[in-house]
């Protein structure tokens, strides 16, 4: 019987808020999104990749039943997670944990006390800003807590794009996964005989040209 290779990850949505949609090197392309209704596909293609990525990756995260946690940095200054996104909306998604902070980690007590509540995940997957500050000092938090850390390069940016590929490259060194949404997802499935690889399959198909746009993006940093 056909059996996922990541049986309990969780993705950890860091900052995206109203505020930053200004300051953040190609922004839009990495984080908003809306689950209902449903993107038709060229909906996916028009997108930039901060948004497409953030959007493919809370869908997968229906697809594959993982959970979600999401933090804001100083909301009253910077604003509410991003609308789009529909986190712990009446017709969005729901978090199970979504929290305000000054500490730049998502390494705080009220995220730590919902992930030990639920047994906590075997892997943790990064998404959001800035990649230099808040997702690095989540990420060696998690590492230090014994996490498997995959950071998602085409789901972090920072507001000087010259910060992304050093960040990227710091975490590697400190254990992470650099990766990409696509290889990430893939790497969760790890066998085409499992019941969501149609699904998932379905939503890699739909959001192909965004994630070539990211790449190609990516590429030029």
């Amino acid at each position: 019987m056909a059996k996922r290779r990541l049986l309990k990850p969780a993705l950890f949505v860091c900052d995206l808020q109203e505020k930053f949609r200004p300051a953040i090197w190609e922004y839009p392309k990495m984080s908003v999104c809306s689950l209902a209704p449903p993107l038709p596909k060229s909906s996916y293609s028009h997108q930039p990749f901060s948004i497409a990525t953030t959007q493919k990756m809370i869908k997968a995260s229906q697809i594959l039943n993982f959970p979600i946690y999401a933090t804001t940095q100083m909301r009253s200054r910077l604003g509410e997670t991003c609308a789009e996104l529909g986190l712990d909306d009446p017709q969005g998604v729901k978090t199970a944990c979504h929290v305000d902070k000054t500490a730049f980690s998502m390494w705080v007590p009220e995220i730590e006390s919902a992930l030990s509540s639920s047994g906590g995940p075997h892997e943790a997957v990064v998404v959001g800003i800035e990649s230099h500050i808040c997702v690095t000092q989540t990420t060696l938090d998690l590492l230090a807590h014994g996490y498997k850390v995959y950071v998602l390069a085409d789901g972090v940016s920072s507001c000087n794009k010259e910060e992304v590929p050093i960040a990227l490259r710091r975490l590697q060194r400190e254990g992470a996964v650099v990766t990409t949404s696509e290889g990430f997802l893939f790497e969760c499935m790890g066998d085409a005989g499992i019941a969501e690889f149609k699904a998932i399959s379905a939503l890699v198909k739909d959001t192909k040209e965004s994630t070539t746009n990211a790449m190609q993006t990516l590429c030029k940093i």
